[in-house]
């Protein structure tokens, strides 16, 4: 097993004084298991990054099928990490309550392998359709695809409002199609095809037959899954739905939200946010 030389890493430093001023009992199971992975891999990675990330080239031509298995959970540095896992913090904490924790698990499980299959369908096409053969050999690694189709996953969920994007409100439900061309002009050296698969597996989920297709998989799940305040349950139709669920009918719940989400950003912004992401990112083409 690979380690990364050892050094100061702020990034990773300022990611778990975040959990920790969350608190790690404040954290549902799952997202905390997907943050522990990441930061297990960033520290011990099985193998480097450029061994690691994800191509048409080394997946498909040289069968090299274990990188859709570990591109998602390795980074490039530590920026990269604490971003990734920022934003996956407060999806996390978010849609785990929403859906519950086991489907939560089984979500992230299908989406860090679906992306990775989408995202190398989409080079190939790209690579096909307008005759560039680099597409092929560009290469991917990080939770970012997976994040954007959870962003979908929670726009879908909590409809409403508006957010800020390079100083324009765009409403949420558009809001990932404005980030994913925003990242691509701002930083045109980011995989505009990660993302893009990313938010294509998100509505498949939503709109399309994936959320079928895992129910039909898994079975029906027991009507308790053991989050305290919350019941969750199918209905007749095999939705998932919730019963009693009390934080959003809490006075002052909005209030604690704003004011938890500020503490681990480090305070930024929306838009300071989105801008730091960009240039940490590695969905990086080559």
């Amino acid at each position: 097993m690979q380690r990364r030389p050892r050094g100061l890493n702020a990034g990773l430093i300022l990611l778990l004084s975040q959990i920790f001023h969350v608190g790690i009992n404040n954290i549902p199971p799952v997202t905390l298991a997907t943050l522990a992975v990441n930061i297990w891999f960033f520290l011990s990675p099985l193998k480097p990054v450029y061994s690691s990330c994800l191509s048409v080239e080394k997946c498909y031509q040289e069968k090299d099928w274990q990188r859709l298995l570990l591109s998602p959970f390795h980074h490039a540095d530590d920026w990269h990490l604490y971003f990734n896992m920022v934003s996956m913090l407060w999806k996390g904490i978010h849609l785990e309550r929403r859906l519950g924790s086991r489907w939560f698990a089984y979500v992230i499980t299908t989406f860090s392998l679906l992306t990775g299959v989408v995202y190398l369908f989409l080079e190939f096409a790209f690579a096909e359709c307008m005759g560039e053969p680099d597409f092929k050999r560009s290469c991917a690694v990080g939770f970012s695809g997976v994040l954007f189709a959870l962003k979908v996953l929670h726009n879908h969920y909590f409809p409403g409002g508006f957010v800020n994007i390079l100083g324009f409100p765009v409403p949420h439900k558009f809001s990932c199609w404005a980030e994913l061309v925003a990242i691509h002009l701002v930083t045109p050296g980011t995989s505009f095809a990660g993302h893009l698969a990313g938010i294509l597996v998100g509505l498949m989920y939503i709109h399309g037959p994936l959320k079928k297709i895992m129910e039909m998989c898994a079975g029906i799940f027991s009507s308790n899954n053991g989050y305290p305040g919350q019941q969750y349950y199918f209905n007749n139709s095999g939705y998932p739905g919730y019963q009693d669920y009390y934080p959003y009918g809490r006075p002052g719940y909005q209030e604690n939200v704003r004011r938890n989400y500020d503490a681990y950003t480090a305070g930024l912004s929306e838009e300071e946010q989105l801008e730091r992401a960009l240039r940490a990112s590695l969905w990086d083409r080559g």
